[in-house]
């Protein structure tokens, strides 16, 4: 037992799980499907066990999942659900439809290949490919992480009334074990209040949702949504800050590693950020010059912040475990948005590194960072091992 809470050796996808206990839910809808499974399975070991009291819903499959998530949170109540790549692309419809009935379902997805061809291997492309139906969207690097930002994303989400992705990869931080603190059970309670939004299914009240609306009404309320999602990056910060004051571990929106004078920021998410830290370390220990930028929020992206970081680095070089066809990698493309137009911004150099889970080393790491100070910029990602 630690001064914070206990300190138990756990994979990335338990360590999701025993936050979802501390967020206390009252609706799981979910469907298995690997490598999300064993999320479920241990909710469901503490249900067996009395440590937690929720509605567990076995569905007839994730699209259903997703429809349940929805009808239980408009009734008022806290909703997780999780799932993984095909089982998130049968949500799609859903997705829309949480997202504009302004449902803030908290969902796990575990980053895995997209068929076909077949496979079950890391691969941020599943949840990517979902990034513009109005989801927040977290990216963790380990299952600390994951622990933790479950629980920001619940605050995060009731505040701005939007769902929220809790995002890890397949295997890497799945079903790898690390040591995880645990937020303690007080610690959540004062982070956390109870669900309690203003609007709500409820005959008492005389509420209801799913009319059909005029023209002018829709485009109202997407524009209501708009703002709530651009409001999220002050909220997350804040509750970042929140998250860290209480328990000594916070991670921004943002992070910024060993730029100082850096020649050259490697910018990447998900758990190569761990990969690419060593590589940094190893290349400032060999005197060259450069630095790291994680993006821990994706959605909406912060566009603002980046730019800040990113304002008198030489060159940037994205490393993407994702791949979307004629477009290259996610990530790279957000940045060159980002930077787009912005006096003095740096060339970028765009790299799919790791698509389909394929292994990338601090060397692999270090050697694509030399190239990439040594070479012109392509205007297209390009392939690398």
């Amino acid at each position: 037992m630690s001064a914070q809470g206990k300190r138990l050796l756990l994979n990335g996808n338990h360590a999701v799980s025993y936050a979802v206990k501390l967020a206390a839910p009252r609706v799981i809808p979910v469907y298995p499907i690997t490598p999300q499974t064993p999320i479920l399975e241990k909710i469901t070991d503490f249900l067996a066990d009395g440590e937690m009291d929720a509605e567990v819903m076995t569905m007839e499959s994730e699209h259903s999942a997703m429809a349940a998530a929805i009808t239980a949170s408009l009734a008022g109540v806290r909703v997780f659900t999780a799932t993984a790549s095909q089982g998130l692309l049968l949500m799609h419809e859903m997705l829309h439809y949480a997202s504009g009935a302004r449902a803030p379902i908290v969902m796990a997805n575990v980053n895995r290949t997209l068929g076909s061809p077949w496979g079950f291997w890391p691969d941020q492309t599943d949840s990517l490919a979902q990034r513009d139906v109005g989801w927040i969207q977290y990216y963790c690097e380990n299952g600390q992480e994951s622990h933790d930002t479950t629980l920001l994303a619940f605050r995060v989400a009731e505040q701005a009334m939007l769902p929220a992705m809790v995002i890890h990869e397949a295997f890497y931080v799945s079903h790898a074990l690390e040591a995880v603190e645990l937020v303690s059970p007080e610690q959540a309670a004062s982070y956390l209040p109870p669900f309690a939004p203003l609007h709500r299914l409820d005959p008492l009240i005389g509420e209801s949702w799913g009319n059909t609306v005029s023209q002018q009404m829709f485009q109202d309320h997407r524009r209501d949504l708009g703002e709530a999602m651009e409001g999220v990056a002050a909220l997350a910060k804040a509750a970042d800050r929140e998250l860290e004051a209480l328990v000594g571990r916070g991670y921004g929106i943002v992070e910024q590693y060993r730029c100082d004078g850096a020649e050259l920021v490697i910018a990447t998410m998900g758990s190569m950020t761990g990969t690419a830290r060593d590589a940094v370390d190893e290349l400032r220990s060999e005197g060259v010059a450069v630095g790291l930028l994680k993006v821990k929020l994706f959605r909406p992206f912060p566009a603002t912040d980046v730019r800040e970081l990113l304002a008198g680095v030489p060159k940037v070089m994205v490393l993407d475990r994702n791949f979307a066809p004629g477009t290259g990698g996610f990530l790279f493309q957000e940045l060159k948005s980002a930077l787009y137009g912005m006096r003095g911004a740096p060339p970028i150099h765009g790299y799919l590194a790791g698509v389909g889970g394929t292994s990338i080393s601090p060397a692999a790491i270090k050697e694509l960072a030399r190239g990439a100070l040594a070479e012109e910029p392509s205007a297209n990602s390009v392939w690398k091992g």
